[in-house]
């Protein structure tokens, strides 16, 4: 039985309503509307009054009333419908949209379905003059209309991660007293494989910055899981801490054949000590105070790439210390594409003195809006007040 509650509901739980269009379902229309030689074509959502379109060809307008409309009457028989001559059917032939503008002879549509099987929507091939279509046709429109529902599907989960990673995100630095700490992130599509995180633990500041290889969602699920790894018994030393998230991506993880470069490091607040462990990352650095450059670099295999040696690499702390007016820097190498290719440590010296850590942060995500932004670009900054 068609309910109609149930099925707005799973609409509006996909929040794709008013949405832009997007490329993907644009790619499948323009297919359609090759393959079947019509003028029009049609991904319509039916909201509670109206039939709103993701995307059309030749309609001119997002939407239209859902009332008398071929797509209401599709998606209520949840079938596929093909109306070759509407002006020679009793069901249609006193419709407004083949009496009235755009005086439509020739109908075809296939229902779109949200996740939990309910019709939400259609694709359809639309025209002014009267078509037949062949089972083959008949076949290949169901094929498309599944094509456009896979990719619904997939924008609304990435929409819903999207979320949840934002939620993982750190909204609120530590405050330490004698220093100044701020980060940001900025993805270059709805999901960043690369993340921060800072804590504060019994007065030690724990640094984290990390990018998992490759785009998309199973990059950020991974980056998302050694985020809860490392940040696990966080009074746990932090070669303990990496060599649990190594064991994670190695046995646990082994079949997404992903690694992640990392940095974490341990700040102890009053004397200044930094220990970091460098997994393959390379980009962490210490702007002294003087102006030079301490880049804390990494003879250690990223994450993932080390348990299979034999013996299994052991990953030991670095210790160093920041002094008065040194800066902790870390990023990912997103930054390096924003970055003054002829000067690149000139150009953080400059922003960093002159706009200090946080203003620093915010050029960093000015810059990743850029045409030269190519990665996500995630960026640490922790200064040892002078």
């Amino acid at each position: 039985m068609f309910d109609e509650r149930r099925r707005q509901a799973a609409l509006d739980e996909l929040h794709i309503l008013d949405t832009p269009r997007d490329e993907r379902v644009d790619r499948v229309a323009r297919l359609a509307q090759e393959m079947f030689g019509v003028p029009m074509v049609s991904v319509s959502l039916l909201d509670r009054d109206r039939q709103w379109r993701k995307t059309e060809i030749g309609l001119g307008s997002d939407e239209a009333p859902r009332q008398d409309s071929f797509c209401d009457y599709t998606v209520s028989q949840d079938r596929t419908v093909v109306i070759e001559d509407a002006s020679r059917t009793e069901t249609f032939a006193d419709n407004p949209f083949v009496v009235g503008d755009p005086h439509l002879r020739f109908y075809a549509g296939h229902p779109l379905h949200a996740p939990g099987g309910e019709p939400i929507g259609t694709l359809c091939v639309l025209d002014t003059e009267p078509h037949t279509l062949s089972d083959a046709q008949r076949g290949l429109l169901r094929d498309l209309a599944f094509w456009v529902q896979t990719e619904l599907a997939n924008d609304a989960e990435l929409d819903h991660a999207a979320v949840i990673q934002s939620a993982l995100r750190p909204h609120r630095h530590p405050t330490v007293a004698g220093y100044t700490i701020a980060g940001g992130v900025a993805s270059r599509g709805r999901l960043a494989g690369d993340f921060y995180d800072l804590g504060l633990h019994h007065g030690v500041l724990r640094i984290t910055l990390a990018d998992a290889m490759g785009k998309g969602t199973g990059p950020a699920l991974v980056a998302a899981s050694v985020r809860a790894s490392l940040r696990t018994a966080p009074e746990r030393p932090i070669a303990e801490a990496i060599a649990e998230a190594d064991r994670l991506l190695e046995e646990d993880l082994a079949d997404t054949a992903m690694f992640v470069t990392a940095v974490h490091a341990e700040l102890h607040p009053e004397s200044g000590e930094l220990q970091i462990i460098d997994a393959g990352h390379s980009l962490a650095f210490i702007l002294r105070s003087d102006g030079s450059w301490d880049h804390l670099r990494s003879t250690s295999l990223p994450l993932g790439m080390g348990m299979g040696l034999e013996p299994p690499e052991v990953r030991q702390p670095r210790i160093t210390r920041l002094e008065p007016g040194d800066a902790l820097v870390c990023c990912s190498d997103g930054l390096l594409d924003v970055l003054d290719p002829d000067d690149p440590y000139g150009h953080v010296y400059r922003v960093l003195t002159t706009l200090g850590p946080d203003g620093a942060i915010r050029e960093a995500l000015r810059l990743a809006d850029g045409d030269s932004a190519t990665d996500d670009i995630t960026v640490v900054v922790v200064r040892r007040d002078a």
